[in-house]
């Protein structure tokens, strides 16, 4: 892969650049005025990160979190390339810094465009339900798991974020035509974590970019263009080994002082779980940086008990989480730089982190955020009330999508709920349905779906349940 081509600024609809032509502005700088301007992206602070259906104000939102990650991608291409151009690749110049910083910065804004509502469970409830159910519902007397083809079944199983923000962006974001926002490729292939289809999934491959799926059967036309225009081909884009790892340290570090700060973990917890259950298990290269690590949190509380704090556990947490963040960047941008032959070759197989020295640091975090959160009992309620409005939903729109467009008919309540879903997704159905077989219209009627569904907010998402389960 060679950065000229990875740097790719063709976008799905050429437009005139007469209008441009006195902009100065780079084509990823004009990708980022597109997105902070669009409703996709404005609704993000109505779609919780962690706690769903909490109303919480300190809490955070997909916005303010995708906001963490533009900010570390941003500072993170900063900080690897200024060292790599002229030493590592001479090919690289200012301006291509400047645009990769560009497109870092917009990936971060982007990246969890696509997820449903109510955090991670959002997800996982759909792959549930529709592994559930998808061999039990039936259209003209047929199972549907028996008319679709494997990829198209395993598109639902394996329903991902990652893949629906790649079809929002492209197709769905319906506001000129169908070609969604019409961002850049280099931006476009940067968010692609997995360059693979649903049935390429390979979680034992030892290949990160294997863990999941990338894009949907209906999607694979755009992807393989994106993917042969960047020369990305089946590699991952270098740039999403630097949005994974400014994603990683966004969310570990704010899931922990979430955790302190609604009262899930204490200060005196935090420093016996990292003194006790994860210093042991670091190894010999990692010893000093979480020694640092967990000085630097002891150090923070002594200061804040000195000055007086009415909370200087809570206080010790913030500073400490702020030290941890910087921490976990310079670990990230080492671990680019050592492996930057391996990442251009697209043999690297790791998450940046896993390479660094802070690889036992960012797997404490995580995993006490695991275990004293998503573990705890008022997180399971909250999903809980989470499950009954997915249940609902997916259930009522299924039946509905199902026999939309069919001979066989809709019934008086189902004509109803397709009137409820956005004309946008509806006319994005009737474009990618012409000329297609039966089979392939009701796998994209099934999508309508999860287009539906990953369209709306928290506060959305349950107004309509109230609405129409009879509650409100």
């Amino acid at each position: 892969m060679n950065w000229k081509q990875l740097l790719c600024e063709k976008r799905r609809r050429s437009y005139s650049t007469t209008s441009v032509s006195n902009d100065p502005r780079s084509e990823f700088q004009r990708d980022y005025h597109r997105i902070i301007g669009s409703a996709s992206f404005r609704r993000l602070q109505d779609k919780t990160q962690v706690f769903p259906l909490d109303r919480g104000d300190f809490v955070r939102t997909r916005l303010t979190h995708s906001l963490e990650v533009s900010s570390f991608a941003k500072s993170l291409g900063q900080m690897i390339f200024r060292r790599i151009a002229g030493n590592m690749d001479s090919e690289l110049d200012e301006q291509d810094i400047e645009k990769i910083c560009s497109i870092l910065e917009c990936a971060g804004l982007i990246h969890d465009i696509g997820n449903p509502p109510f955090g991670h469970f959002g997800e996982d409830y759909v792959r549930d339900w529709f592994v559930r159910n998808l061999p039990k519902l039936e259209l003209g007397g047929k199972k549907l798991n028996e008319i679709l083809d494997p990829q198209m079944c395993e598109d639902m199983y394996h329903f991902e974020g990652n893949a629906q923000a790649l079809r929002l962006l492209t197709k769905l974001h319906f506001l000129v035509d169908e070609n969604g926002m019409n961002l850049t490729y280099g931006l476009l292939n940067t968010i692609i974590k997995y360059p693979v289809p649903s049935t390429g999934i390979n979680k034992k491959s030892g290949n990160i970019k294997d863990k999941k799926m990338g894009y949907y059967y209906a999607d694979r036309e755009i992807f393989e263009d994106i993917v042969s225009s960047t020369g990305a081909v089946d590699c991952r884009h270098p740039l999403a080994f630097i949005l994974e790892a400014a994603d990683d340290i966004a969310y570990k570090t704010a899931d922990i002082e979430d955790a302190v700060k609604k009262g899930f973990i204490t200060y005196s917890r935090l420093v016996y779980e990292l003194k006790n259950t994860y210093m042991p298990k670091c190894r010999e290269n990692e010893k000093a940086v979480f020694e640092n690590v967990l000085g630097r949190l002891e150090y923070y509380y002594g200061q804040a008990v000195e000055k007086n704090l009415s909370s200087p556990e809570h206080n010790a947490v913030q500073r400490w989480i702020i030290y941890v963040q910087g921490l976990l960047l310079r670990c990230a941008a080492s671990a680019f730089i050592g492996n930057y032959k391996d990442i251009m070759a697209g043999t690297f197989p790791k998450e940046l982190l896993a390479a660094s020295d802070a690889d036992t640091v960012a797997f404490a975090l995580g995993d006490m955020a695991y275990r004293f959160v998503f573990c705890s009992k008022e997180i399971y309620s909250l999903e809980i009330a989470a499950g009954e409005i997915y249940e609902f939903l997916l259930s009522k729109i299924t039946s509905a999508v199902v026999v939309f467009d069919t001979e066989y008919g809709s019934s008086f309540i189902e004509k109803r709920i397709m009137r409820l879903i956005s004309e946008n997704y509806i006319r994005a159905y009737r474009i990618s349905s012409q000329g297609k077989s039966e089979k392939e219209k009701l796998y994209l009627r099934l999508m309508l779906v999860t287009d539906y569904l990953c369209g709306m907010t928290d506060g959305y998402a349950k107004k309509l349940y109230t609405e129409l389960s009879g509650i409100g």
